[in-house]
């Protein structure tokens, strides 16, 4: 799978190192991801868990920049794991780990507050590159995949975001606390277009939709695009097809 632009980045800056948590009950996936990851520069395998209990746990005693996070696990699963660390305000991100591609358990974890989601097969460069595409806060999830999952948000039950006013897809009335192009930016983003085609759209520079989409993320207080999009959607900001 294929994140969006900036995937080579780190967070902190040049020379930082992103430091990874994988949690996941199988031993061989453990160890497995954490020799691939050790061995990728800039990145560091900070610890493990073997259950979302023990995840929770350590993340709050070695504040990993991202989570490798299964879903199936004992004793508290990753979804749950994952709700649990987003609710306690830390800056780890959650990059979920699955067998199955977009299955009803991913949708969950991207309500929970994942930022991602990656296969189990995916290979050492692709999961390097998910890792560092996370940490440096943005979403992994590719204008393509972000469309598919709006497709697939339409089927399951869902409750509304509360909000003042309601605009269907393609309307540009202010939501909330947003401007009307903030509010616009958002509905792009829930659409699937990355910051170069809604710059294109708007016929303004990238950097300014990067300057929106940080104002739109601080406003309704979400950690990154993949946020944005479940929130858009969810509050009936953009219609599925």
């Amino acid at each position: 799978m294929t994140g969006t632009a900036g995937a080579a980045g780190t967070a902190g800056g040049a020379g930082a190192h992103v430091r990874v948590l994988i949690a996941d009950d199988q031993m061989m996936v453990r160890e497995g991801f954490s020799v691939l990851l050790n061995a990728m520069p800039g990145i560091e395998v900070a610890g493990e868990a073997v259950n979302g209990r023990e995840a929770v746990a350590k993340v709050r005693e070695l504040s990993p920049d991202v989570v490798l996070m299964d879903i199936r696990m004992p004793e508290l699963n990753g979804i749950e794991a994952t709700r649990e660390i987003v609710a306690a305000g830390g800056t780890a991100k959650v990059l979920v780990l699955t067998t199955f591609d977009l299955d009803e358990y991913v949708y969950q974890a991207l309500r929970a507050g994942a930022s991602g989601f990656l296969l189990k097969d995916a290979s050492a460069r692709q999961l390097a590159d998910a890792v560092r595409v996370v940490a440096a806060g943005d979403a992994l999830l590719a204008p393509s995949v972000t469309r598919r999952l709006i497709a697939e948000f339409s089927r399951l039950p869902v409750t509304p975001a509360p909000s003042p006013t309601h605009p269907g897809a393609g309307a540009r009335a202010p939501y909330g606390d947003l401007t009307e192009r903030e509010t616009e930016v958002l509905i792009l983003i829930a659409q699937g277009l990355s910051n170069a085609e809604i710059a294109e759209r708007l016929v303004v520079a990238e950097s300014t939709i990067k300057t929106h989409v940080s104002r739109v993320l601080v406003k309704l207080g979400l950690r990154d695009r993949t946020q944005a999009a479940v929130f858009a959607y969810e509050a009936r900001l953009v219609t599925p097809g």
